[in-house]
């Protein structure tokens, strides 16, 4: 429904605020889709009205089903941003004027609602409601469907591969990791993930073969933050553990890419070389910054199979650290899926029966089991972006 759809696409744009100064091409981008939503709820009601309530987001008097447990709502709530009503007359600017004063109270906390409701003569106005209506209780509107939720969250990801692009370039000229890169690209691939009611999985399918280092560390970061959430560890595993996934081959940007991207079979020269990559991204991680001690670990480690097979060989048997178990699982998963020189994508039932006969072998059977039950839970709540032109070509290493 068009009021469900412009509710997510504000909260879209007030997590691009998070994320990006002013003119930057995301922010602007999620601002004009935010008054593009609300121009098309606007052909069929020209002056919508809005409860937050709890976690639960109203439109005029209906409980919009499809955001039943909405958290924003209740951020909503908290903050006095309880109802709001919207004008026709409501300009873009309008719009961005009003998320810039949500944006302060949700984010700056000591400015003052009451004041900041009145700065300024506005067709969006917003405020407390002064009675809990039992009558919200009452109503209920059709819901959106899991498709059109998965279509909503189709995003370009142009933004976070050329970040993935630069921190890659960074990595091959000067051996120093951009963390300040890294980390924005988590945040927004979490705020992709999570800005329907229900988690998306936002991967990138069938790139360029000479992309594939772009993409891979995004989807193996998606599947690595949904994994560690699906799991019930905290936020901060969630994003600590998906940096390192971001993070896990990075010793393969000074493999060449003809190496890389070879068709026919690798000799052992070149089969040696590519060997090499967890040692030496965990090199690179640990000599750019000591505090990204798990991403280091997590390189070296998660090639290692829970028997004691893999690669790089341990002189003495351990166990790896349960975020290198996650990302094994999940690199697997998203390397046997892609389209490679000397093959094409395995289909997903087939990649996940490979999992469960690899669990307790290759794989920690507990995290390949919760990770055949995620996604078997949520294979239709992957939101595959298909187009090449997403993402900039990759230079060719030397």
């Amino acid at each position: 429904m068009a009021a469900g759809r412009f509710l997510t696409a504000l909260t879209k744009a007030l997590t691009s605020m998070q994320l990006y100064g002013a003119q930057h091409p995301g922010r602007q981008g999620a601002m004009a889709q935010a008054y593009e939503a609300l121009r098309r709820l606007m052909e069929t009601d020209v002056r919508p009205r809005f409860t937050f309530i709890g976690d639960e987001a109203i439109y005029n008097d209906l409980p919009l089903r499809s955001l039943r447990g909405w958290d924003w709502a209740a951020r909503f709530d908290t903050v006095g941003v309880q109802r709001v009503e919207i004008d026709p007359e409501t300009t873009q600017e309008d719009l961005e004027a009003f998320l810039g004063e949500v944006y302060d109270l949700l984010y700056h906390p000591t400015v003052d609602s009451s004041v900041t409701s009145h700065r300024r003569r506005s067709t969006i106005r917003w405020g407390a409601v002064g009675i809990r209506d039992q009558r919200y209780q009452q109503k209920a509107e059709p819901s959106d469907s899991l498709a059109d939720a998965r279509r909503r969250a189709v995003v370009p990801l142009m933004e976070e591969g050329a970040a993935v692009r630069f921190i890659h370039d960074e990595v091959r000229t000067t051996g120093q990791i951009p963390l300040l890169e890294a980390e924005s690209v988590i945040r927004s691939l979490s705020a992709a993930m999570h800005a329907e009611p229900a988690v998306v999985l936002p991967l990138v399918t069938m790139a360029p073969v000479d992309q594939y280092l772009t993409t891979h560390a995004i989807n193996v970061a998606v599947l690595t933050m949904a994994l560690t959430e699906w799991l019930g560890r905290g936020a901060a595993d969630v994003r600590a553990f998906g940096l390192a996934a971001l993070l896990h081959d990075i010793g393969k940007v000074r493999i060449p890419t003809e190496v890389l991207v070879k068709p026919g079979r690798l000799t052992d020269q070149e089969l040696s070389l590519i060997r090499q990559h967890p040692e030496e991204g965990a090199r690179i991680i640990y000599e750019s910054d000591t505090r990204l001690d798990l991403a280091a670990t997590v390189a070296y480690e998660h090639h290692i199979w829970i028997d004691g097979r893999g690669y790089p060989r341990l002189l003495f048997a351990r166990a790896c650290h349960v975020a290198s178990l996650i990302v094994h699982v999940c690199d697997v998963y998203d390397a046997l899926a892609s389209v490679r020189p000397f093959r094409e994508g395995m289909a997903h039932d087939d990649i996940l029966s490979i999992i469960e006969q690899g669990a307790g072998v290759e794989f920690d059977a507990d995290i390949a089991l919760a990770f055949l039950s995620m996604m078997r839970r949520w294979e239709t709540r992957a939101a595959s972006t298909t187009e090449p032109s997403l993402l900039p070509s990759l230079p060719q290493l030397t």
